[in-house]
Protein backbone atom coordinates (compact mmCIF):
# COMPACT_ATOMS: atom_id res chain seq x y z
CA UNK A 1 0.00 0.00 0.00
CA UNK A 2 2.90 2.64 -0.92
CA UNK A 3 1.86 5.87 -2.10
CA UNK A 4 3.92 8.37 -3.47
CA UNK A 5 4.20 11.01 -0.69
CA UNK A 6 2.98 14.48 -0.93
CA UNK A 7 3.08 17.53 0.64
CA UNK A 8 0.61 20.27 2.21
CA UNK A 9 0.50 23.78 0.64
CA UNK A 10 2.21 26.10 2.67
CA UNK A 11 -1.15 27.84 3.23
CA UNK A 12 -2.51 24.27 5.06
CA UNK A 13 0.71 24.92 7.48
CA UNK A 14 0.06 28.18 8.11
CA UNK A 15 -3.75 27.14 9.04
CA UNK A 16 -2.50 24.33 11.09
CA UNK A 17 0.07 26.59 12.87
CA UNK A 18 -2.23 29.21 13.68
CA UNK A 19 -5.34 26.99 15.23
CA UNK A 20 -2.37 25.18 17.37
CA UNK A 21 -1.61 28.73 18.25
CA UNK A 22 -4.98 29.48 19.11
CA UNK A 23 -5.81 26.48 21.29
CA UNK A 24 -6.35 27.04 25.47
CA UNK A 25 -3.51 24.88 26.23
CA UNK A 26 -4.57 25.61 30.19
CA UNK A 27 -8.00 23.92 29.54
CA UNK A 28 -6.41 21.04 27.34
CA UNK A 29 -4.18 20.59 30.26
CA UNK A 30 -7.01 19.42 32.90
CA UNK A 31 -8.83 17.76 30.22
CA UNK A 32 -5.67 15.33 29.08
CA UNK A 33 -4.15 15.20 32.72
CA UNK A 34 -5.35 15.31 36.50
CA UNK A 35 -2.21 16.82 37.02
CA UNK A 36 0.53 18.47 35.41
CA UNK A 37 -1.35 19.42 32.18
CA UNK A 38 0.69 22.69 31.57
CA UNK A 39 3.67 21.12 31.42
CA UNK A 40 2.21 18.13 29.46
CA UNK A 41 1.12 20.42 26.36
CA UNK A 42 4.41 22.39 27.13
CA UNK A 43 6.28 19.13 25.78
CA UNK A 44 4.03 17.79 23.09
CA UNK A 45 2.80 21.02 21.55
CA UNK A 46 5.21 20.70 19.24
CA UNK A 47 5.79 17.47 18.38
CA UNK A 48 2.16 16.64 17.89
CA UNK A 49 1.96 19.50 14.95
CA UNK A 50 4.86 18.30 13.66
CA UNK A 51 4.00 14.79 13.92
CA UNK A 52 -0.06 15.46 12.59
CA UNK A 53 1.74 16.93 9.18
CA UNK A 54 3.68 13.86 8.69
CA UNK A 55 0.74 11.36 9.07
CA UNK A 56 -1.57 14.35 7.44
CA UNK A 57 0.97 14.15 4.27
CA UNK A 58 0.57 10.07 4.87
CA UNK A 59 -3.32 9.93 4.75
CA UNK A 60 -3.46 12.63 1.77
CA UNK A 61 -1.39 10.11 -0.79
CA UNK A 62 -3.76 7.60 0.17
CA UNK A 63 -7.46 9.35 -0.23
CA UNK A 64 -9.52 10.75 -3.11
CA UNK A 65 -10.81 13.97 -3.20
CA UNK A 66 -14.56 14.82 -2.33
CA UNK A 67 -14.98 11.94 -0.28
CA UNK A 68 -16.44 11.42 4.06
CA UNK A 69 -14.24 10.75 6.42
CA UNK A 70 -15.70 9.45 9.75
CA UNK A 71 -13.36 10.28 12.70
CA UNK A 72 -13.85 9.00 16.26
CA UNK A 73 -12.43 9.94 19.52
CA UNK A 74 -10.94 13.28 17.63
CA UNK A 75 -8.59 15.85 19.06
CA UNK A 76 -6.07 18.07 19.31
CA UNK A 77 -3.45 15.05 17.62
CA UNK A 78 -6.56 15.09 14.75
CA UNK A 79 -6.48 19.05 13.75
CA UNK A 80 -3.56 18.66 10.92
CA UNK A 81 -5.59 15.61 9.47
CA UNK A 82 -8.93 17.46 9.36
CA UNK A 83 -7.30 20.62 8.00
CA UNK A 84 -5.51 18.23 4.96
CA UNK A 85 -9.06 16.47 3.96
CA UNK A 86 -11.01 19.55 4.03
CA UNK A 87 -8.47 22.07 2.50
CA UNK A 88 -6.57 19.88 0.38
CA UNK A 89 -8.63 17.72 -1.05
CA UNK A 90 -11.99 19.10 -0.24
CA UNK A 91 -13.17 15.95 1.40
CA UNK A 92 -16.14 16.09 3.89
CA UNK A 93 -14.79 15.35 7.62
CA UNK A 94 -17.28 14.65 10.89
CA UNK A 95 -15.17 14.61 13.91
CA UNK A 96 -16.76 12.90 17.32
CA UNK A 97 -15.31 13.63 20.70
CA UNK A 98 -17.39 12.84 23.82
CA UNK A 99 -15.41 15.06 25.91
CA UNK A 100 -17.34 18.35 25.73
CA UNK A 101 -14.80 20.66 27.25
CA UNK A 102 -12.06 19.76 24.84
CA UNK A 103 -14.68 19.56 22.01
CA UNK A 104 -15.27 23.47 22.93
CA UNK A 105 -11.30 24.71 22.86
CA UNK A 106 -11.29 23.01 19.29
CA UNK A 107 -14.51 24.68 17.65
CA UNK A 108 -13.16 28.32 19.11
CA UNK A 109 -9.67 27.79 17.61
CA UNK A 110 -10.90 26.12 14.27
CA UNK A 111 -13.54 29.14 13.82
CA UNK A 112 -14.38 29.84 10.57
CA UNK A 113 -12.64 26.45 9.01
CA UNK A 114 -14.66 24.01 6.99
CA UNK A 115 -15.15 21.71 10.14
CA UNK A 116 -15.86 21.37 13.66
CA UNK A 117 -15.85 19.15 16.29
CA UNK A 118 -19.12 17.18 17.77
CA UNK A 119 -19.09 16.00 21.24
CA UNK A 120 -21.83 13.52 20.83
CA UNK A 121 -21.57 9.59 20.15
CA UNK A 122 -20.03 8.51 16.43
CA UNK A 123 -22.25 5.89 16.48
CA UNK A 124 -24.82 7.99 15.50
CA UNK A 125 -23.00 9.80 12.54
CA UNK A 126 -25.78 9.50 9.37
CA UNK A 127 -24.79 8.75 6.06
CA UNK A 128 -21.96 6.43 5.05
CA UNK A 129 -18.16 6.99 4.54
CA UNK A 130 -14.75 5.65 2.52
CA UNK A 131 -12.50 6.70 5.08
CA UNK A 132 -12.75 5.68 9.03
CA UNK A 133 -9.75 7.14 11.31
CA UNK A 134 -10.02 5.26 14.59
CA UNK A 135 -6.97 5.67 17.06
CA UNK A 136 -6.34 4.71 20.62
CA UNK A 137 -10.58 4.18 20.91
CA UNK A 138 -10.41 0.77 21.34
CA UNK A 139 -7.36 0.08 23.82
CA UNK A 140 -8.40 3.20 25.95
CA UNK A 141 -6.66 2.14 29.11
CA UNK A 142 -9.16 4.59 31.29
CA UNK A 143 -11.93 2.76 29.61
CA UNK A 144 -11.14 -0.51 29.27
CA UNK A 145 -7.89 -1.32 31.43
CA UNK A 146 -7.85 -4.91 31.16
CA UNK A 147 -7.90 -5.12 27.70
CA UNK A 148 -5.02 -2.62 27.82
CA UNK A 149 -3.38 -3.97 29.97
CA UNK A 150 -3.13 -7.50 28.00
CA UNK A 151 -2.65 -5.98 24.65
CA UNK A 152 0.09 -3.61 25.64
CA UNK A 153 2.08 -6.82 27.72
CA UNK A 154 1.68 -5.44 30.97
CA UNK A 155 -0.95 -8.24 32.34
CA UNK A 156 -0.29 -9.43 35.77
CA UNK A 157 -0.87 -13.18 35.64
CA UNK A 158 -1.68 -13.14 39.43
CA UNK A 159 -4.54 -10.70 39.09
CA UNK A 160 -6.05 -10.56 35.87
CA UNK A 161 -9.23 -11.05 35.65
CA UNK A 162 -10.42 -13.06 32.75
CA UNK A 163 -14.22 -12.30 33.10
CA UNK A 164 -13.88 -8.72 33.28
CA UNK A 165 -11.51 -8.76 30.00
CA UNK A 166 -14.44 -10.59 28.36
CA UNK A 167 -16.65 -7.92 29.30
CA UNK A 168 -14.06 -5.35 27.79
CA UNK A 169 -13.77 -7.13 24.66
CA UNK A 170 -17.42 -7.25 24.40
CA UNK A 171 -17.38 -3.61 24.32
CA UNK A 172 -14.97 -3.23 22.20
CA UNK A 173 -15.80 -5.49 19.65
CA UNK A 174 -19.30 -3.80 19.37
CA UNK A 175 -17.80 -0.45 19.32
CA UNK A 176 -15.88 -1.50 16.19
CA UNK A 177 -18.65 -2.87 14.53
CA UNK A 178 -20.67 0.20 14.76
CA UNK A 179 -18.27 2.14 13.44
CA UNK A 180 -17.07 0.21 10.37
CA UNK A 181 -20.50 -0.83 9.24
CA UNK A 182 -20.45 3.01 7.82
CA UNK A 183 -17.44 2.36 5.20
CA UNK A 184 -19.02 1.62 1.83
CA UNK A 185 -16.83 -0.96 0.76
CA UNK A 186 -13.70 -0.48 -0.71
CA UNK A 187 -12.44 1.81 2.22
CA UNK A 188 -9.70 2.85 4.30
CA UNK A 189 -9.37 2.59 7.83
CA UNK A 190 -6.34 4.29 9.66
CA UNK A 191 -5.83 2.74 13.39
CA UNK A 192 -2.84 2.04 15.64
CA UNK A 193 -0.88 -1.09 15.72
CA UNK A 194 -2.54 -1.68 19.05
CA UNK A 195 -6.22 -1.76 17.38
CA UNK A 196 -5.25 -3.40 14.28
CA UNK A 197 -6.65 -6.91 15.66
CA UNK A 198 -10.47 -5.52 16.07
CA UNK A 199 -10.52 -4.71 12.32
CA UNK A 200 -8.68 -7.55 11.19
CA UNK A 201 -11.67 -9.86 13.21
CA UNK A 202 -14.23 -7.72 11.48
CA UNK A 203 -13.00 -8.39 8.62
CA UNK A 204 -12.41 -12.12 8.88
CA UNK A 205 -15.93 -12.59 10.65
CA UNK A 206 -17.75 -11.08 7.75
CA UNK A 207 -15.26 -12.25 5.15
CA UNK A 208 -14.28 -9.17 3.83
CA UNK A 209 -10.78 -8.95 2.37
CA UNK A 210 -8.40 -6.62 3.61
CA UNK A 211 -4.53 -4.88 2.99
CA UNK A 212 -2.69 -3.79 5.70
CA UNK A 213 0.34 -1.45 4.85
CA UNK A 214 3.63 -1.82 5.58
CA UNK A 215 4.49 1.92 6.82
CA UNK A 216 4.57 3.00 10.45
CA UNK A 217 3.79 6.45 11.69
CA UNK A 218 4.49 7.65 15.27
CA UNK A 219 1.71 9.90 17.08
CA UNK A 220 2.66 12.20 20.04
CA UNK A 221 0.12 12.09 22.21
CA UNK A 222 -0.51 8.68 22.75
CA UNK A 223 2.52 7.16 21.27
CA UNK A 224 0.37 3.84 19.66
CA UNK A 225 2.10 4.18 15.77
CA UNK A 226 -0.33 3.96 13.09
CA UNK A 227 -0.90 2.24 9.89
CA UNK A 228 -3.55 2.38 7.11
CA UNK A 229 -6.00 -0.66 6.31
CA UNK A 230 -7.34 -1.15 2.64
CA UNK A 231 -10.86 -2.82 3.47
CA UNK A 232 -12.29 -4.56 0.58
CA UNK A 233 -9.22 -5.29 -1.23
CA UNK A 234 -6.60 -7.94 -1.32
CA UNK A 235 -6.16 -9.39 2.41
CA UNK A 236 -2.68 -9.06 3.80
CA UNK A 237 -1.05 -12.69 3.89
CA UNK A 238 0.41 -12.39 7.77
CA UNK A 239 -3.51 -11.90 8.94
CA UNK A 240 -4.91 -15.07 8.04
CA UNK A 241 -6.76 -16.74 10.80
CA UNK A 242 -10.52 -16.57 10.87
CA UNK A 243 -12.64 -15.63 13.54
CA UNK A 244 -16.23 -16.94 14.34
CA UNK A 245 -18.65 -15.14 16.40
CA UNK A 246 -21.86 -13.63 15.96
CA UNK A 247 -22.91 -9.73 15.38
CA UNK A 248 -23.75 -7.81 18.30
CA UNK A 249 -25.61 -4.22 18.95
CA UNK A 250 -26.14 -2.41 21.52
CA UNK A 251 -26.84 1.72 22.47
CA UNK A 252 -22.98 2.21 23.72
CA UNK A 253 -21.55 5.40 23.25
CA UNK A 254 -18.13 6.08 21.45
Amino acid sequence: MRSTKRRLRSTTFRTIRRIFDALDYSTLGSVYCDEGGDAFWKVKRGPCRRLGIKLAEALMARLKPDGRSLYVGAGVAEIPLLAMETLELGREVTAYNLRADEVAVLNQACKGLPFEFAAADAGTAPGVFDHLWIVSVLNDPERFPDLAALSYGRADPVTFDPKKFAGERRIVRILADRCLRKLALPALVTTSTEELVWIAEWCHRRGIPYRVGDERYPTATVGDPVCFVRIGSTPHPSLSPRVRGEDETTGLTL
